[in-house]
């Protein structure tokens, strides 16, 4: 595969390689090297091993930056929901990974180039790739740059649901029990139900929520309610 083939894929990543065959080494599938007769040919699953370790130090890295009060229990759950199968692989798929992998004939047949596992690895290989070629600071940007949407959606979703164990957490320290959430209330037809939740601590009513699941509903009673409890500690 020549550099001019990989040109729009150096485009997508944002990144130009001084050595074009790192870039091509983390696009050789073990299923096309074991069919090759060349013995010095090498899959990419070494750079795979080594795209994995930096792939979780940079979106650690930036996790902690984009959300500095958030604790080490929910970066980690962050991080999970970021660097995973089937997260790298949405993000192989933004930058057409499938049709650059080099794949054997059965691989190929069997279209291994749509396989989440196949793609999520071959773009940790691709990451690892671009920091032999180019350091740190060049695997950074390019990670920053192809993750930077999923990590907003993720911390924006992660953040939400934190209001409940975060509450939860309040209460048991300052009251020595726990939140119940109880539907009080259902409204609108079965495809578009909005629900009314209320919060108690004991047998005091806190809040009330709403939304469009029961879930949703007690993460916006949450927020009302830990808002509420950290003003009075003020």
């Amino acid at each position: 595969m020549s550099g001019q083939e990989l040109s729009s894929l150096k485009n997508e990543l944002g990144y130009e390689f001084k050595d074009i065959g790192l870039l091509r080494e983390a696009l050789q599938h073990s299923s096309y090297v074991n069919e090759q007769s060349d013995p010095a040919l090498q899959d990419n699953e070494r750079f795979e091993f080594l795209g994995d370790a930096v792939l979780d130090l940079v979106i650690t890295h930036i996790l902690m930056n984009h959300f500095p009060q958030t604790r080490e229990g929910e970066l980690s759950r962050m991080r999970a929901a970021i660097v995973n199968e089937s997260q790298l692989a949405v993000v192989a798929q933004k930058l057409n990974l499938g049709q650059y992998l080099l794949l054997g004939k059965g691989e190929a047949l069997s279209h291994g180039e749509e396989k989440s596992s196949i793609l999520a690895d071959a773009l940790e290989a691709v990451i690892a790739a671009v920091y032999m070629d180019g350091g740190l600071k060049n695997a950074f940007d390019v990670i920053e740059r192809q993750f930077s949407r999923v990590i907003s959606q993720v911390g924006e979703r992660l953040a939400a649901e934190d209001f409940k164990s975060r509450l939860q957490e309040l209460v048991q320290v300052r009251f020595k029990t726990i939140p119940h959430y109880t539907v009080i209330a259902e409204s609108g037809p079965d495809h578009d139900k909005t629900f009314e939740v209320r919060l108690s601590i004991g047998t005091s009513t806190m809040t009330h929520g709403t939304g469009k699941s029961k879930k949703a509903a007690e993460q916006a009673a949450a927020q009302v309610a830990f808002e509420q409890l950290q003003e009075e500690v003020e």
